[in-house]
């Protein structure tokens, strides 16, 4: 039995592998090891919300041929989602080997893929990474879904669709939501479409066609002079205001010993430099869940839940 300890690799989202090492770093992650956007580190998982995939108890697989390794690849499971970020041809011609993996978007709200889904890479000619379970149940956490491309004001829907679906919850008809900073109103349409109530607001006016939705109610203010116990009991904050991830903190905590809402989603944006102190604070909130959706640009995406 060897005595190495465990291989956990952290994916990172296109353009965003600086943001995942230097939460790596914040973690006390040591002997990082990069190859493309995969991050090795030697020991168990680590919280890092910057990895879109994690890929969990990572083997190296010594091969001899491309049929050996798709060979030895299909002796450990079925389905694979090939990451490849050089020897491409040698990748592809594995590949090839390996029952296809080709996934429909999602029709939301339906569930997240239950099927188990490995990720593997080429580390070099004659060696195969390979990780039998990730954290994700998209091919390298990209979830992808059937698109409204008429209803919706913009695209920013797809980042709540998102979040939703990978906490297994999302708003009933009748609940009461809170939709912050909620202009032109993707968010607030998302919502209304579930049968929630939601109060949209926003200093910004909504798009006239989802104000006009029944069951949404706006209000002209910022969501920073909002006073929580005001506006009674709601069931949901939902928050995509663009703010200093630090303001949108002390705004959540104020909600949250108001005691008047059970669920939360924010997004926190990064303006500058990520702010890996705050988003670490975020994290610490009993409850919580931090992650990095495909969707998400340079943020991080908060829900607690109850």
């Amino acid at each position: 039995m060897s005595d190495a300890p465990p291989l956990t690799g952290y994916l990172a989202p296109e353009d965003y592998l600086a943001p995942l090492l230097g939460e790596l770093e914040s973690l006390g992650a040591s002997s990082v090891s990069v190859h493309g956007r995969l991050a090795l580190v030697p020991g168990p998982i680590l919280p890092a919300a910057w990895a879109q995939n994690t890929w969990l108890g990572v083997q190296r697989i010594r091969i001899e041929s491309i049929a050996d390794g798709a060979a030895k690849l299909r002796a450990i499971q079925r389905n694979w989602a090939l990451y490849a970020f050089h020897l491409h041809r040698r990748a592809a011609l594995i590949e090839a080997r390996l029952p296809v993996v080709r996934p429909k978007p999602l029709r939301f709200p339906q569930a997240p893929p239950t099927a188990p889904l490995g990720s593997w890479t080429l580390l070099d000619h004659d060696t195969i990474l390979a990780a039998a379970r990730c954290s994700s149940p998209f091919r390298h956490g990209e979830a992808r879904f059937v698109e409204d491309r008429q209803a919706p004001p913009n695209r920013a829907y797809l980042k709540l669709w998102e979040a939703l679906t990978l906490i297994r919850r999302h708003p009933v008809p009748g609940e009461r939501c809170i939709d912050l900073g909620a202009s032109p109103g993707g968010w607030t349409w998302a919502l209304q479409r579930l049968g929630a109530r939601v109060v949209a607001v926003d200093k910004a006016p909504l798009d006239p066609a989802i104000a006009a939705l029944p069951g949404v109610e706006t209000r002209a203010a910022s969501a920073f002079a909002l006073d929580p116990r005001a506006l009674g009991p709601v069931d949901w904050l939902f928050s995509d205001v663009v703010c200093y991830p630090a303001r949108l903190l002390k705004l959540v905590q104020r909600w949250i010993e108001a005691g008047t809402c059970r669920n939360f989603v924010c997004t926190l944006k990064f303006q500058g430099p990520t702010d890996h102190e705050t988003a670490r604070a975020f994290a610490a909130i009993p409850g919580s869940r931090l992650m990095h959706l495909h969707h998400n640009k340079h943020e991080l995406t908060w829900a607690n839940v109850a």
